[in-house]
């Protein structure tokens, strides 16, 4: 029996990534990263939602509800994960965002999109296989190219210690911006962050100045 959550105002915000310790400071892990980020500055903690194949964790925020999801599938699986779970609690399609990595975006520096291919992400290829549609928000966070590299070996690997500096940085850049998506919602946010790109300190000084970073009620 599905739960109905059309009652009041839910996001769905999904860390895209591979499970495991393995993989947990790799490229590839950096949308988990953020919504385990999110999650630790709401004060709340990931439970596993067997149905849905998914850690979830939720939080009240701005008179709105959070669901913030980790799919266990495996990266190249992440569609099914979030199809069980938007079906299961009827959550629609603009409330959610997809936050996950980008080879195609310089290094720490963020894009949002609200539709179109997947860019060769095999995690974004099953989420609109299985969503039947590529119309859905993502959250893009830039890894870096790896030029001559392997691509499959390069998402694989972790960071270097210099990149995690500017990586902690943007990690809770990112956190902010999907605050910022409750507060103001996503077309407004997006066309701030798509159309300026300011360095990280400068980035970090604007979003400070205009969110309200008030711990939620459970």
């Amino acid at each position: 029996m599905a739960f109905s959550c059309l009652e009041s105002t839910h996001y769905l915000f999904v860390g895209l990534g591979n499970p495991g310790p393995r993989y947990a400071m790799t490229r590839h892990n950096v949308g988990y990263r953020t919504a385990n980020a999110l999650a630790s500055h709401m004060g709340v903690a990931f439970k596993e939602e067997k149905r849905c194949q998914a850690l979830v964790a939720k939080a009240k925020y701005k008179m709105a509800t959070l669901h913030l999801m980790l799919p266990v599938t495996f990266m190249n699986l992440s569609g099914i994960a979030i199809k069980n779970y938007i079906d299961f609690y009827q959550l629609p399609l603009k409330e959610i965002v997809v936050i996950h990595d980008d080879i195609a975006i310089p290094f720490s520096q963020m894009r949002f999109k609200t539709m179109g291919g997947a860019g060769g992400h095999n995690g974004l290829k099953s989420i609109s296989h299985h969503l039947q549609t590529d119309v859905y928000t993502r959250l893009r966070i830039g890894i870096g190219h790896p030029r001559d590299k392997n691509l499959a070996e390069y998402v694989l690997e972790n960071f270097s210690e210099e990149e995690e500096e500017s990586l902690t940085t943007a990690i809770v850049l990112a956190r902010d911006l999907l605050l910022r998506i409750v507060e103001e919602g996503v077309s407004k946010v997006m066309s701030q962050v798509n159309c300026v790109l300011p360095s990280s300190s400068q980035k970090k000084i604007e979003i400070e100045k205009s969110i309200d970073l008030t711990k939620p009620f459970k």
